[in-house]
């Protein structure tokens, strides 16, 4: 596929910004809603940020690493841009959707490409309860947190938290807890794409809990729900041999 039109969008980091203003001279910059691709200059989190940004968009990003770990991106270089966009393999991926209810029934929405998790807000322990599709599984979870994870962002929270990294293709995702204090042997469990995950947050004013997806935090929730989202797709680009499946292989046996 030919990408004529590029986007280029970068993070406030001077090494981003300086890739920038040397690519847009070389390559010029397109309209995000006239661009053939989206390239993305910086870190994972410019990368998570540009494709909850642009979803609606339905165009593939391709990331240039100028951040710190750089999972999602590629390497950085200014020569056969164009060339290496032609020739990068596409993965598409599905996010997971999180609705947090606080007590006074006000009900927030958001998109997570990695995971949605919970943490404990102050000086105790979370106390959870966990339902997967309206069955209860779990009665009380004590423990600093827990997260679902997709096969994406397995290798991220969830993989820091001891949970299990997933294949990229794999239909399932992780439901991993942190610092589980009781049930003590708890490692978490793997689940199907479709199910619908649910905590309820007890003794909520005594043992708060913030609920985020990705890095969108929301305080004071009682209940946290989570599913995944097949209507919508991120599409991602990787130089060939360097995908998402060999990274997530790799990242086991570093």
């Amino acid at each position: 596929m030919a990408f004529d039109k590029i986007r280029f969008v970068a993070s406030p980091m001077d090494l981003a910004q300086d890739a920038l203003l040397r690519l847009t001279r070389r390559f010029g910059q397109a309209a995000a809603d006239d661009a053939d691709v989206i390239v993305a200059l910086g870190g994972d989190g410019l990368m998570l940020s540009t494709l909850q940004q642009t979803q609606g968009l339905n165009i593939p990003v391709y990331g240039m690493n100028r951040g710190t770990v750089g999972f999602l991106m590629n390497g950085y270089a200014e020569d056969r841009l164009v060339t290496r966009l032609s020739e990068a393999e596409e993965t598409a991926i599905n996010p997971l959707r999180m609705k947090a209810t606080r007590a006074d029934g006000s009900v927030v929405m958001a998109l997570a490409i990695n995971e949605v998790s919970l943490i404990r807000a102050g000086p105790q322990a979370a106390k959870l309860r966990i339902l997967v599709d309206g069955r209860e599984r779990m009665a009380e979870l004590i423990c600093d947190g827990a997260l679902v994870a997709t096969p994406a962002g397995s290798t991220a929270y969830n993989y820091s938290a001891h949970g299990p990294v997933l294949p990229i293709r794999a239909e399932v995702l992780a439901l991993t807890p942190m610092a589980a204090f009781r049930p003590r042997r708890w490692r978490g469990a793997l689940l199907p794409k479709q199910a619908k995950v649910a905590f309820d947050v007890c003794e909520a004013e005594k043992r708060p809990v913030a609920a985020a997806a990705d890095s969108f935090e929301v305080r004071g929730a009682v209940r946290i729900e989570v599913e995944s989202v097949p209507d919508v797709r991120h599409r991602l680009l990787f130089d060939p041999g360097h995908g998402l499946e060999e990274r997530l292989i790799r990242e086991q046996f570093a």
